[in-house]
C-alpha cells in the first residue's frame, strides 16, 4: 500500500488495519510525516510537529500484544489552545512560544488512553480570536482548495490537516462557530456536541457552555469514534454530569425544519443559494419544513456573553502585555470592559427564552438544518468580514452569527459537505438535534452521507 493511499484511508479504517496487522503504526505514522513533509510548508496548518515523540509511540503500539483502544496507532492532530503535556502549547500567542505543560489536558489524555499517536498542534489564531488561522508565530493557514483563501478560524489547522490528508482526524474547539466554519470552508465534516460530553474539568467558569471540545474528520464514522473515547462525566465538569436527551431515531422519514439564517442572521446570497440546492437534496430522504426558533436578540445576546466572558478571561494580559497582543484579541477584550452585571443578566435572560423557542421547535421536527457558514471563504490579506453583499457588519464577529446562535444554546451540531460542481468551493451545512442527540446525528449523516453524497473530496494535490 502507497504512503498516498494510507493518507487517504480514514481513522477507523487505519484503525481496524492497524488491528488485524494489516498495517504496522509506524508504517501509517511515516505515511503522515511524509505528507506533512511535502505539503505543509505551503498550508501551514502545524505550528508544532512531535516527528519523534509520534515515531516511538507507534513503536510501543506496535510491540503490545494486543490493540491499546479504538484509536490504537491512529494518528491524531490537536488545536494548539488544548494542552500537550510535553509538547508546546502556544495559544497561538508569542506570549506562550516557549510554554510546554507538565500534562494533557482531558481531551487528549483520553485520546492517548484509546491508543492515538498525537502528531502535532494546528495552527489558530491568537487565544482562538480571529476569522483569518494565522498569529504572530505561524500562518496564515492556506486553504487546500485554493491556498490563496482562508481556511476559517479558529480550527482552520485542524481542518486543512485533515482535509490534505496530513491525518485522519484532529481536535478543534468551537466558541462560536469556529470548528463549524474551517469545516465547511475545507470540504469536512465536524463534531460540536453538546457542551460538558467531552468534559472541560479546567474551566475556570464551569458552568460556561459557550465552548466545547470538537473534532474535524473526513468521515462521520470517525467523529463517532472519537467523541465515543473522549465522552463521559468527570466529577469536576458540573456540564458533564447531567443525563442525556433521548437519543432515539423515530421511525419513517425524518422530520427537518430548515432556515438560512434563523431569521436574524446575515447570509450571503450565494450561500443562501447553495442552502437551497442542499434542502433540494435532503427532500430526498426527509421531510423538509422552513422553520426557524424564535432568535430575535440572539446576535446582541452572544455579543454581550461573549465579551464578557473574553474580557474576565483576558483581561488582565491587556493590563499588562497589551503591546504583544494582537489587534483582534484587543478589539475583543476592550469590548467586554464596560459591560455591568445588568448587561450580562439580561444577556442571559434572552438566551433562556431562545434555548425554550428551540425545545417547542423540537416537539415537531428531528432535526433542525441550516448553512455552516455565512460566507465563502475569502483572502487570506483580509482580516475580517466587515460586509456581506454590500451590507457592513456592526462587529468583526456577526459574520458567525449563524453558528453562534447554537452555541448560544448549547445543541449538538454535525457540518457535513454538501456535494459541488468541479469548480464550486467547499460548502456544508449545520445538522442541529436537541442535547445529548450525537448518535441520532450520526445516524443521520451516515444516511446522507452515503445516499446523497454529502461527504469530503479530495482537494488539488
Amino acid at each position: 500500500m502507497s504512503d498516498q493511499s494510507v493518507c487517504e484511508l480514514t481513522a477507523t479504517t487505519l484503525a481496524r488495519a492497524i488491528a488485524n496487522g494489516e498495517l504496522s503504526s509506524r508504517d501509517v505514522v511515516e505515511a503522515h510525516l511524509a505528507r506533512i513533509a511535502s505539503r505543509d510548508a505551503q498550508s501551514a496548518a502545524f505550528v508544532t510537529l512531535d516527528a519523534e515523540g509520534a515515531r516511538r509511540a507507534a513503536q510501543i503500539c506496535d510491540a503490545a500484544p494486543a490493540p491499546t483502544g479504538p484509536l490504537h496507532g491512529v494518528p491524531v492532530a490537536i488545536k494548539d489552545l488544548t494542552d500537550t503535556g510535553g509538547l508546546a502549547t502556544t495559544y497561538g500567542s508569542v506570549l506562550f512560544r516557549d510554554h510546554v505543560p507538565v500534562e494533557d489536558d482531558l481531551v487528549v489524555a483520553r485520546l492517548r488512553h484509546a491508543g492515538a499517536i498525537i502528531l502535532g498542534k494546528t495552527n489558530t489564531p491568537e487565544f482562538g480570536f480571529g476569522a483569518v488561522c494565522t498569529n504572530r508565530l505561524c500562518g496564515p493557514t492556506r486553504n487546500p482548495f485554493d491556498p490563496e483563501l482562508t481556511s476559517g478560524g479558529s480550527s482552520g489547522g485542524s481542518a486543512v490537516a485533515v482535509a490534505a490528508g496530513m491525518v485522519p482526524l484532529a481536535h478543534g474547539t468551537d466558541f462560536g462557530g469556529s470548528v463549524r466554519t474551517p469545516a465547511s470552508f475545507c470540504d469536512v465534516a465536524s463534531i460540536r456536541p453538546t457542551p460538558g460530553r467531552i468534559p472541560s474539568p479546567r474551566r475556570p467558569l464551569g458552568w460556561d457552555m459557550l465552548a466545547t471540545h470538537g473534532f474535524l474528520a473526513r468521515s462521520i464514522d470517525d467523529l463517532e469514534l472519537a467523541l465515543s473515547v473522549c465522552e463521559g462525566p468527570d466529577a469536576h465538569d458540573p456540564l458533564s454530569t447531567g443525563g442525556l436527551g433521548d437519543d432515539r431515531t423515530r421511525a419513517g422519514r425524518p422530520r427537518i425544519a430548515a432556515t438560512p439564517d434563523f431569521g436574524v442572521a446575515p447570509v450571503a446570497r450565494d450561500v443562501r443559494t447553495r442552502f437551497a440546492v442542499a434542502c433540494e437534496a435532503l427532500a430526498r430522504v426527509a421531510d423538509i419544513v422552513p422553520s426557524s426558533p424564535d432568535c430575535g436578540g440572539a446576535i446582541e445576546t452572544f455579543r454581550t456573553l461573549r465579551a464578557a466572558h473574553i474580557a474576565n478571561g483576558f483581561g488582565e494580559l491587556l493590563k499588562t502585555r497589551r503591546d504583544e497582543l494582537t489587534p483582534t484579541v484587543i478589539w475583543n477584550i476592550e469590548a467586554g470592559a464596560k459591560l455591568s452585571a445588568e448587561d450580562y443578566l439580561n444577556a442571559e435572560r434572552r438566551r433562556t427564552s431562545i434555548y425554550r423557542s428551540f425545545r417547542d421547535l423540537f416537539t415537531g421536527a428531528d432535526f433542525l438544518v441550516a448553512p455552516a457558514a455565512s460566507v465563502f471563504p475569502w483572502p487570506n490579506e483580509v482580516s475580517d468580514v466587515t460586509a456581506i453583499d454590500g451590507t457592513t457588519s456592526d462587529t468583526p464577529i456577526d459574520y458567525l452569527a449563524v453558528t453562534f446562535i447554537v452555541s448560544l444554546v448549547g445543541f449538538p451540531v454535525l457540518t457535513v459537505p454538501t456535494r459541488r460542481k468541479a469548480n464550486e468551493l467547499p460548502f456544508g451545512i449545520q445538522i442541529i438535534a436537541p442535547p445529548g442527540c450525537e448518535s441520532r446525528l450520526f445516524a443521520f449523516g451516515r444516511t446522507i452521507e452515503k445516499t446523497l453524497g454529502f461527504s469530503h473530496r479530495r482537494p488539488p494535490a
